[in-house]
């Protein structure tokens, strides 16, 4: 696929710092597993790895998602997906209790419960 750099995001802290070398491996069962990461390393002219937390990897698990919906005729080929972050702020208006008492949906509730509008219901 002629990939030059690449970014490796982990949530295991452990393999991301044994992958760097900042950790020892004791555990004989991911040697094999570190030495074929080296291996691979080699194939790339800029490599970096990054560790996020567990919670944070929601971003992973949604192209994991998507990859596994994108079928190509050429199974060694991945179109690629283009990703923008806006880094500013957005707003949101939380709502804790409406004047009259009830929920937020009771309105909404008692419509299609009723299947016509109440008495105090405006247009807009």
């Amino acid at each position: 696929m002629n990939v030059q750099e690449l970014l490796v995001i982990g949530d295991s802290d452990l393999l991301v710092h044994q992958v760097l070398g900042e950790w020892a491996t004791k555990n004989t069962k991911i040697l094999p597993y570190l030495h074929c990461v080296q291996e691979l390393i080699k194939r790339f002219t800029k490599i970096e790895f990054k560790h996020v937390l567990n919670i944070q990897n929601e971003f992973t698990d949604a192209l994991a998602t998507l990859s596994s919906m994108i079928q190509h005729l050429d199974k060694n080929f991945i179109d690629p997906i283009p990703i923008v972050i806006h880094k500013q702020p957005s707003y949101y208006a939380h709502v804790e209790e409406e004047s009259d008492g009830n929920p937020w949906f009771h309105d909404i509730k008692e419509y299609l419960a009723k299947e016509e509008y109440l008495e105090h219901a405006t247009h807009t």
